[in-house]
């Protein structure tokens, strides 16, 4: 593995290409921080592609790409004055690295923490005395759905708001299961209230899902990609036989779907 020194000398490297892009570049002299949000979007999501993959080498080139982001988004902040918020890579990673000892007490300081759980309660306390008003200041709004519920359970959880035990949150998904058919036979079922409670049974789920180590974002996301090649490999099969998806029932295209199973656990 590289050194220290080398590490060093390729994060200098990034620096400079990337004030040779910005000076000389065509697209990168017109980039903002706006314009980049996107695409830093869009390069996060490929980065959880390659994890969910497994694939080590895309890992690598992901973070690469991520790093750039970060780099470029320092070199826009260093062309602000400082009157209007203006900072530098230094200014960003000392940043980081102050909050990490800050909020690290059990290492850089006094305090015991020798379980991961202490270790969380004690990082959403101290953000409080940093002077956030609620331990769910820092969720982005713009998370996706599923991953937002998941992240607002486990900082509340940080404070001791939470379920005992698993027992009683599958009490609460049955709960809530039973509230949803409830309004769904009711004789004029309100649209707005089904919605409202077919929330709360995905809210509940979720909840569940962490009280047993699973992640619903990365469980619903393999399920899909299951999904995705059953169908895809049924499509290949129902062409193979010379037959048309579209004019067949769905009991025939049933038999496909079960060879596609097969084929996957024999796979």
């Amino acid at each position: 593995m590289n050194t220290r020194a080398q590490h060093l000398e390729a994060f200098g490297r990034l620096l400079d290409i990337m004030d040779d892009l910005r000076e000389k570049c065509p697209w990168d002299r017109k980039q903002t921080f706006e314009s980049l949000r996107h695409l830093t979007i869009e390069e996060t999501y490929e980065l959880a592609d390659a994890i969910l993959d497994k694939d080590v080498d895309e890992i690598r080139k992901e973070t690469g790409d991520l790093m750039l982001h970060m780099v470029f988004y320092a070199k826009l902040g260093s062309e602000l004055p400082k009157e209007e918020g203006g900072y530098d890579i230094a200014d960003a990673l000392h940043g980081i690295c102050d909050k990490l000892v800050e909020r690290h007490p059990h290492i850089y300081g006094d305090v015991d923490a020798n379980d991961e759980e202490t270790v969380k309660a004690n990082w959403e306390k101290l953000k409080l005395k940093e002077g956030k008003k609620s331990v769910l200041e820092g969720v982005p709004k713009s998370l996706p759905s599923l991953v937002k519920a998941y992240r607002v359970q486990d900082k509340v959880r940080g404070v001791g708001f939470d379920w005992d035990n698993a027992g009683q949150v599958w009490d609460k998904v049955k709960e809530e299961l039973g509230e949803l058919r409830e309004e769904l036979e009711a004789p004029k079922p309100n649209q707005g209230r089904v919605a409202d409670e077919f929330g709360d049974v995905l809210f509940a789920l979720i909840n569940y899902a962490r009280f047993v180590d699973v992640n619903p974002d990365e469980a619903l996301e393999r399920t899909t990609r299951r999904f995705i090649g059953r169908f895809q490999h049924l499509e290949d099969a129902v062409r193979a036989d010379g037959k048309d998806l579209t004019n067949m029932s769905l009991a025939e295209m049933d038999v496909y779907w079960e060879r596609a199973k097969a084929s996957e656990k024999e796979g």
